[in-house]
């Protein structure tokens, strides 16, 4: 086993934060609550606080790291663990697809990659039973936000159609080295099978990019929001008036079902033709 002196220190540009407090590895893993014949994917186990546990805790374990300093760490100080699996790469290139059926994801996720980690991980959430992620406290507040306060906007609506978001409890930044500048919260998002969204909707494609076009000028209302963005304004006086939605409300105002209406609204009156919306989607 490698001297505590020769163990890698944090790279800043790859965000690393280890987590160094047992009680908060506990609580994550009783969090998760874990039964021995679910395989869970972890995403920067770093040093491995998280993952030994994991490990005595299921039959299987696959672990993301980048840093190849860190796998190659992982693989001395936990070659006692036979059912852990170290995948060197990028988290944003795995083949999630691939994942066994009802995988659990228990992370602390790099926090400048935390949101297109979500949306790449919701891309194969067949896959996903559910998801147990450290992130910053400021996106863990947009996850679970409600409609018509500050949080609450893109990213809030689409988790909230895919999952069932929790906020379980935060974590303060002595629990980490280095300390991170920022607060961190752990979410539990219970994943609904595909087909089984809180919302379904005709297309679920068209209801994403109605929904960013939606945002896209949030001091805008929702129908000089849309046609910035490249809808024709027939249709989409249309569409508003088949999901009885008054065109001066503005996007934050909208539940999730209210926008699942509008655009099985514009689908269906053929509004959308993909990519005519222009709103990025970073």
């Amino acid at each position: 086993m490698r001297s505590a002196s020769s163990t890698p220190q944090a790279r800043k540009h790859l965000g690393q934060h280890f987590l160094i407090d047992p009680n908060i590895v506990r609580k994550i893993v009783a969090c998760a609550m874990l039964r021995p014949e679910e395989p869970v994917l972890e995403i920067g186990p770093g040093r491995g606080a998280l993952t030994r546990p994991l490990c005595g805790a299921v039959r299987r374990v696959t672990a993301i790291e980048i840093d190849y300093r860190l796998a190659t760490h992982l693989k001395e100080t936990l070659a006692d663990c036979p059912n852990l699996d170290i995948k060197t790469g990028d988290a944003l290139e795995y083949p999630y697809h691939t994942l066994p059926q009802g995988t659990v994801v228990v992370a602390n996720l790099p926090y400048y990659l935390s949101t297109p980690l979500l949306f790449k991980l919701l891309e194969s959430r067949s896959r996903i039973s559910r998801m147990v992620l450290m992130l910053q406290t400021e996106v863990a507040n947009r996850l679970v936000a409600k409609p018509a306060t500050p949080d609450y906007g893109v990213l809030s609506v689409l988790i909230q159609q895919l999952t069932d978001p929790a906020r379980e409890f935060k974590v303060a930044a002595n629990c980490f080295r280095p300390r991170p500048a920022v607060g961190s919260s752990v979410i539990k998002l219970a994943v609904r099978p595909q087909g089984r969204a809180h919302l379904s909707v005709a297309d679920q494609d068209s209801f994403v990019e109605t929904v960013r076009a939606a945002f896209s000028h949030r001091r805008k209302t929702v129908g000089n929001s849309l046609r910035d963005a490249g809808l024709p304004p027939k249709e989409l006086s249309e569409a508003l008036a088949l999901a009885q939605l008054d065109s001066t409300r503005r996007a934050e105002t909208l539940t999730v079902h209210e926008f699942g209406a509008l655009a099985d609204a514009l689908v269906m009156l053929g509004a959308i033709q993909r990519p005519s919306l222009s709103i990025s989607r970073t």
